[in-house]
């Protein structure tokens, strides 16, 4: 997923059809001179309508297209005839979009299923024939209802990835290369902060041909909550997680409060997260003999942890059974 192709929020302008008009028509055939009212209803306005595409994984065709307008329906005819529906168009996007009013920032609702579909914006009723309105004392109505006017709104979309692991760390704590050993995935790997501009998701295999989604997201820094770095603006995608995995590297400082300082940023972007089940993975701890690994253990949080190095492939194995099985007991918490 290339960097300048990840588009995870967008602002679009859209706006619904108008509904068509009613008919005032009053029918006049040969023999026939004064037949009445017989003016048709007009056509409904079209919708905008938001709909789940489990094929999509990006907001990047909406980032050229933030104008959209639905067709506006047609007037109604003689004989009753109803004026055609306008034309409804439909906004395709990835499943876990959440959609907002863009003016106030209100949430509207989210899509997390293919085929799901919101109307984001409804068409125009179309107006009444004159047909509606004759009445015994009444027999000629020469009027007929207009059509209602679309809708005209502003909405942001925000993509949250659909990931059963998200991993969290600090820059260079190695989550791209746990997410490429993993799984296919291919992210950007080099030895300097911030190489992850953007999410990436991996699909992990595990025994049996199962398998499950890992996500990893930009490092985070501390201030992150508060908009430092770039971990505000992607802390939204570890929301739709069901497990985080944790990841410290073996030669950081103090790992405990690597820990914590990571836990604490999550909080207090969405004190939720706190909820979720947490695993921690001990990275490049292939830098590490049996002595130290005792001597580290001593001073861990009290969470499920493992040693890994990515590099070495070890412990690998034991992170996917630890992972699948806190998954397990998450789906039995929902």
């Amino acid at each position: 997923m290339a960097s300048s192709n990840f588009i995870d929020y967008v602002k679009i302008f859209c706006r619904s059809g108008k509904g068509g008009a009613g008919s005032a028509h009053l029918r006049r055939e040969k023999f026939i001179p004064k037949g009445g009212p017989d003016g048709g209803d007009g056509g409904r306005g079209g919708h905008v309508i938001v709909r789940g595409n489990r094929n999509f994984w990006t907001l990047l065709h909406l980032k050229y297209k933030r104008h959209i307008f639905a067709g506006n329906g047609l007037p109604g005819g003689a004989q009753r005839s109803t004026g055609a529906q306008g034309e409804d168009k439909i906004i395709e996007v990835p499943l876990g979009t959440v959609v907002k009013n863009g003016d106030t920032g209100e949430f509207l609702f989210e899509v997390t299923k293919d085929g799901e579909e919101h109307i984001l914006a409804k068409g125009g009723r179309g107006g009444l024939g004159n047909d509606h309105f004759k009445t015994a004392t009444h027999q000629t109505p020469r009027y007929a209802q207009p059509g209602e006017d679309g809708i005209e709104l502003s909405a942001i979309l925000e993509l949250k990835l659909l990931g059963d692991v998200g991993l969290v760390g600090f820059p260079n704590a190695g989550k791209s290369t746990l997410l490429s050993v993993v799984s296919a995935a291919k992210p950007e790997i080099a030895d300097y902060p911030f190489t992850t501009l953007v999410p990436n998701l991996g699909m992990v295999s595990y025994r049996n041909d199962r398998s499950f989604v890992m996500a990893d997201i930009p490092g985070i820094i501390k201030g992150a909550s508060e908009g430092k770095g770039l971990g505000l603006r992607f802390l939204r995608h570890i929301e739709r997680n069901s497990i985080l995995l944790f990841l410290v590297p073996a030669d950081a400082d103090d790992i405990r409060k690597e820990y914590e300082v990571l836990v604490h940023e999550l909080g207090s972007y969405n004190p939720e997260l706190l909820d979720k089940r947490r695993v921690l993975a001990v990275s490049k701890s292939d830098l590490l003999d049996e002595e130290l690994i005792a001597e580290i253990k001593q001073d861990l949080p009290d969470i499920p942890y493992v040693f890994i190095s990515s590099v070495a492939n070890t412990g690998i194995t034991e992170l996917k059974d630890l992972l699948w099985k806190e998954m397990q007991k998450s789906n039995k918490d929902i």
